[in-house]
């Protein structure tokens, strides 16, 4: 039973924004494709354990979702019209071997890539840039409301919010869920990159859960950036946000030591750094440098920094500082500011780098995050103060979700306690 259970567990991390951005075109609402995909989850719950994981376990939820839409909707006078094609469907998904392909090859797009084309779809222009993201994330990236919580640094009641307002807006504008023309292509680009980053964040630093990193988002991040650089291929941001993830990537492996417990970069054996990641990164860099700077591709600059220093002692931290002072002024953020007073903080001293932490203390949205007390940890320890760096990692240690995370940093508590 637990690895049946496992198996649909993995199945619905691959193939739930895939069912409900389908159910979405044909029903009209996400609220409603969310709720089929549920009961299909449900129905496989059920069944699987009994009769055995089917062949293709996504057309299975896709048609088994598709046939309590039709159950669902019978009597509803203004679903009753798309019947036809909910079963129609149905019946050509119990022998595909894709359970997209019938609804995706009608589809008159550029956009050659199942989920990438529904992505484009659910950022749609009507909503705000937070809500847009937030939604598709919500939706089709596979990501919980906790986790999306944490990248936009609110509280997850107040992102389940704004995801159910966005799905109301959808509704009572009733716009349809269609694929956007090429035209409009561009007009929604800033949000999708926005959710293929976020994306690739949690796969890279997981909100919660046992897993350190979650490397399938990152790998399906990672994809969905590249596609792009050949829709959008003069855009400088499209460059830039792979760049970043083809060097954030290729430390991934090395963010685990052997025996699976988490390294941070300054203990990272950096010979285990992907050296062909590194190199697509940097030509990414190169491409996006020369069509634009924009905060991507600042982003991408900062991890370039870091591959090309043989230690942390090495890293050229006065040019990252630097470029950290353009990404503020670009796109402000609380987390940049962090970052920043981290980096100016390895470029001039431990107590410069306390000082601005201080300030950066005062910023409410920080007030849960816990990598700001383990910054300031970090430079507590530097200047000896021992005492204060283990309650603070401590404290790091008890705001975090993350199990491999939390015991992370009560190892530095520890550590720091003890002196060494």
């Amino acid at each position: 039973m637990p690895a049946t259970e496992a198996a649909v567990e993995a199945v619905w991390r691959i193939e739930s924004g895939r069912l409900v951005g389908a159910l979405a075109r044909v029903v009209g609402d996400f609220s409603t494709a969310e709720d089929l995909a549920q009961d299909a989850l449900e129905a496989a719950l059920r069944q699987w354990p009994r009769d055995g994981i089917p062949p293709n376990p996504g057309a299975w939820l896709m048609t088994s979702a598709r046939h309590m839409a039709v159950d669902r909707h019978r009597h509803d006078a203004v679903l009753r019209r798309k019947l036809p094609l909910l079963a129609a469907e149905a019946r050509l998904d119990e022998g595909m071997e894709d359970p997209m392909t019938s609804v995706d090859d009608a589809l008159d797009t550029s956009v050659h890539d199942d989920l990438l084309r529904l992505i484009f779809t659910a950022c749609h222009p009507v909503l705000t840039m937070d809500s847009r993201v937030a939604l598709t994330l919500r939706t089709l990236g596979g990501l919980q409301t906790r986790e999306i919580a944490r990248a936009f640094l609110v509280s997850e009641s107040a992102m389940g919010q704004r995801i159910s307002r966005a799905k109301k807006t959808l509704t009572q504008q009733r716009i349809p869920f269609q694929v956007p023309s090429v035209a409009e292509l561009p007009h929604r680009l800033s949000a999708v990159l926005a959710v293929i980053y976020l994306i690739f964040t949690e796969g890279f630093s997981a909100t919660s859960g046992d897993d350190w990193t979650r490397p399938e988002l990152c790998q399906e991040a990672l994809r969905l950036g590249r596609l792009l650089t050949s829709l959008q291929p003069d855009q400088a941001e499209v460059h830039g946000l792979v760049a970043l993830m083809e060097l954030q990537s290729a430390r991934l492996t090395a963010r685990t030591a052997r025996d699976g417990s988490p390294v941070l970069l300054a203990d990272q054996e950096r010979g285990r750094w992907d050296r062909l990641l590194i190199r697509r990164g940097l030509a990414a860099l190169d491409r996006a440098e020369e069509l634009g700077v924009g905060p991507y591709t600042l982003q991408a600059a900062i991890a370039a920094c870091h591959v090309r220093a043989a230690s942390v002692d090495d890293t050229d931290w006065t040019r990252i500082a630097a470029l950290y002072t353009v990404l503020a002024y670009l796109a402000p953020s609380p987390i940049v500011t962090l970052n920043h007073a981290i980096a100016i903080g390895m470029a001039e001293g431990p107590d410069r780098g306390l000082a601005l932490l201080d300030d950066v203390a005062r910023e409410p949205l920080l007030a849960d995050y816990p990598q700001l007390p383990a910054a300031r940890a970090t430079f507590l320890r530097r200047l000896g103060r021992t005492t204060e760096a283990s309650s603070e990692f401590e404290r790091a240690a008890a705001l975090t979700a993350n199990a491999d995370t939390r015991t992370l940093f009560l190892r530095q508590a520890e550590d720091a306690r003890q002196g060494t």
